[in-house]
Order: structure tokens, then sequence, then C-alpha cells
């Protein structure tokens, strides 16, 4: 595929999700982003919530270049057959003509805070592009609704955002952002944290089909652990923007002179 040349005066940004391209939660983003950037757009063709960090291995992968909102839309938006982390990785080698200034992923319908970091297909697509050397956000609102009202968030998005290609974001670091759901008010502000010790209690809702089959839903509840008022549960609890730092080292440097000591060489 040709590879496209773009104008250096503006920022160039990569933008994506998991909801899919035509999620509202994608389409606010972009109208966020093409205020700061001239902005690239390449998101699944369809739902991929929960994905985490798999990609298509043993499947062919297709894209599609489409225009889903003439008046709102980016000047080039792809949509893409296979994961989030797919989108970012077909964008970088196939889509773009240089390096991304940027990567957002967002804004997820639902959110991302605590542990469910780990399931989320929104935040793996931001990890694709920090591994690529990309400075990378996510983006969340804990609204799980279609119609989520996004535009109250607007403020808080851009700037993160403008601070982001101001000051850059450290190497193997990818920022995690959730918006707390405040109707019709903007969040009162926005706190550094860190990611809350949290569980998803889990079982499984067992169902018998007409044909006598079994089948299973999975259900759970979401069980904090964690008291700390310095944790992003506890931001979004008081209705602040929490920004969580993580990385894609999952190395435990604390734990490695203990398990040095195991006798493993004898």
């Amino acid at each position: 595929m040709q590879h496209k040349l773009y104008t250096m005066a503006k920022p160039l940004i990569l933008v994506t999700n998991d909801d899919g391209i035509t999620a509202p939660g994608l389409r606010a983003l972009i109208r966020f982003m093409m205020e700061l950037g001239e902005v690239v757009v390449v998101a699944p063709d369809s739902p991929q919530s929960g994905m985490g960090h798999a990609i298509t291995i043993d499947n062919t992968l297709y894209i599609k270049k489409i225009k889903v909102d003439l008046e709102n839309g980016a000047n080039e938006e792809y949509s893409c057959s296979g994961t989030p982390a797919d989108c970012v990785k077909l964008g970088l080698q196939e889509l773009l003509g240089r390096k991304p200034d940027l990567c957002v992923s967002g804004i997820n319908h639902g959110s991302n805070s605590s542990i469910n970091v780990i399931y989320s297909g929104t935040m793996s697509a931001a990890i694709e592009a920090g591994i690529e050397g990309i400075p990378a956000i996510g983006f969340s609102l804990c609204d799980y609704s279609w119609n989520a009202n996004f535009e109250t968030s607007k403020e808080a998005v851009q700037k993160i955002v403008r601070e982001a290609l101001k000051n850059g974001i450290p190497n193997g670091v990818v920022l995690n952002v959730n918006i707390p759901k405040t109707d019709n008010k903007a969040p009162k502000g926005i706190k550094i944290c860190r990611q809350a010790r949290a569980n998803w209690k889990e079982k499984f809702d067992k169902r018998t089909n007409p044909s006598g089959k079994e089948y299973y839903w999975l259900t759970g509840e979401f069980e904090l652990l964690d008291k700390g008022e310095d944790t992003d549960e506890y931001a979004l609890s008081q209705n602040y923007v929490s920004v969580v730092p993580t990385q894609f080292d999952l190395t435990a440097h604390h734990a490695i002179q203990r398990i040095n000591n195991w006798n493993l060489n004898d």
C-alpha cells in the first residue's frame, strides 16, 4: 500500500479503539484530536471489547478506507478486520508515511481502571504503540451506555494530550486515563494515581438452549481491595479524571533478589 505524506506543521495523531470504528466514543475522540493535530484513524470494523492484547496470526487481515462521518470525520479513516493491537500494527507498518507523534485509543465505553486494564483492548492498542516507541494514551469513560455523553470529557482529554505532546511520555510508559461519569458536568480535575488493587468475583450463569445443549454466560462483581486515597478508583469516586502511568515491562524487579536466594543450580 502506498505511503502517505503529511504536513509537518501539525502533530500526526493515530487514533484507534476497541469498540469499533462507528462507536460514539471514537467519533468524539476523533473530533477532539482534529483540533490538535492531523488525524489518521485505524479501528476495528466490529466491537473488540475485552480482547486484550490478542493479535491475528491464523487468519488474513483486511483494511478498508471508509467515511463514517462526512462532516466531522478525519480525512483518512480505515476499518480493520483484526483486533485493536492489529490496528496499531497495520497503521504503523502499512498506512502511515511517518512515525506518529502520538497514538490515542478510545474513548472506551466503560471503565478500564484498576484490574480492568489487564483485559482492555483499548489499553492494549495504546500499549502496542508504546512497544513501538510511540507515545500513547488510552482513554475510557466510566459509562457503558452507547449514548454516553463524551462532550464533558473534552477539556480533560485535550489538556492531557497537549501536555503529552509538549512534554513527552517517558519511554516504556503508557498512560491509562479514566474519566468519571458526571452526567452533564465536567470532572473536578485531573489526578495522577496508582492502579487500585481490585479483583472480579466471577461466576458463570449456566443455561440450556432449546436443543438441550448447555452454555454459559460470564458474570461477576467488581471487588475493590484497596482503601488508599492515591488510587484511580478513589479519584474516580471523587469525580476526578485518573491518570495512571502503566508499563509493559512486567518484570517484578522487587522480587528478583528474593528469588535469587532459591536453590536452583545445585
